[in-house]
């Protein structure tokens, strides 16, 4: 050893703040008597606020209003609160919404004269990746359900469509492996490429377990024009459709003996329209309208992917679907 001495760094308040800025690290103080709150200039900007001086009652006016109440609620309880804490909430950046993480010491620790100090940070990446696992697991979720209620329903259509055990199980065998082949479709293997679909043969695939025959032209009616759907479009028009014929099958015309489904598709200058149209189900009433997790899967996909709209329509006779897609977004 050389028995020199190493010096610690010096940390001054231009190291200090050069390490801040390194983390992403936005400082704030808050006086506890008159309520007013200091922000470095990383803060300013994390909040979108002018520099001067500002209170929590000002800044509570860029908070989501669905977190305002519990943040006040933390906030007012933090004098309270014994060593660190953390409060996670959204605010509102223009049309954006930040998450922040705001982080101090509770029950006046550290506090200076009146004044307590923190940081805020923006963990907004860490909390869409949260979500975006959310929704993967809801998604997982869903399918498993559903894919119990489509083997059930299936199950029956093959056993008034066949008249022997012996039919009844290469019937169901042929509708089982169909599904799975659609289903390849709503969930590709990523390491597998798939090329531009026609959009005939798109329905036929995702719909054909549906239909009496194992195949569309009975009771699912196809008519559409020569239209190619690409790969990146393929898997999320495939899981619309899937999501479709499941509600169908669970609530619609499909889960009756008479019903049909008839999908038709018009193109009109840069926009395509999909319609499908449900007859002779069960009747339509509010408490039968599927909704939940599925509808806003179907919704978010075909706004955020296909570039278009999704609206429904509960005429007595039975559900009608109108998508409108993007003719440039579709064929990508």
């Amino acid at each position: 050893m050389s028995g020199k001495t190493v010096s610690p760094p010096v940390w001054d308040a231009h190291r200090l703040r050069i390490a801040t800025d390194a983390a992403g690290i936005a400082l704030w103080s808050w006086n506890v008597d008159t309520d007013e709150i200091a922000l470095d200039e990383r803060a300013y900007g994390l909040w979108g606020v002018d520099v001067g001086a500002i209170t929590f009652e000002d800044l509570s006016a860029r908070i989501h209003p669905e977190d305002l109440d519990r943040v006040r609620a933390a906030f007012a309880s933090t004098r309270e609160i014994f060593g660190a804490y953390e409060i996670d909430f959204r605010i509102l950046h223009g049309a954006e919404v930040r998450w922040i993480s705001a982080r101090g010491r509770g029950d006046d620790q550290g506090i200076v004269g009146r004044m307590m100090f923190g940081v805020f940070l923006d963990v907004t990446g860490r909390k869409l990746a949260e979500e975006g696992r959310e929704m993967m697991a809801n998604e997982m979720a869903h399918r498993v359900k559903n894919l119990f209620a489509i083997a059930s329903a299936l199950t029956g259509i093959s056993a008034r469509s066949t008249a022997t055990t012996t039919e009844m199980h290469r019937d169901l065998t042929q509708r089982l492996t169909a599904l799975s082949r659609a289903h390849d479709l709503v969930r590709p293997v990523l390491s597998q490429p798939k090329e531009a679909a026609v959009l005939a043969n798109l329905l036929a695939v995702l719909l054909g377990p549906y239909d009496d025959e194992g195949a569309i032209g009975a009771r699912v009616r196809v008519c559409v024009p020569e239209l190619l759907v690409g790969e990146a479009s393929a898997t999320t028009l495939a899981l619309v459709v899937h999501e479709l014929a499941t509600n169908s099958i669970k609530y619609g015309s499909l889960s009756t003996e008479s019903g049909t489904v008839a999908v038709s598709c018009t193109v009109q200058d840069s926009e395509v329209v999909i319609t499908w149209t449900e007859t002779g189900g069960p009747p339509v009433e509010a408490l039968n309208k599927p909704s939940g997790f599925g509808s806003q899967l179907v919704t978010r996909s075909v706004s955020s992917q296909l570039g278009g709209t999704i609206a429904f329509d509960w005429p007595p006779e039975g559900v009608v679907v109108t998508l409108r897609m993007n003719k440039a977004r579709l064929g990508a």
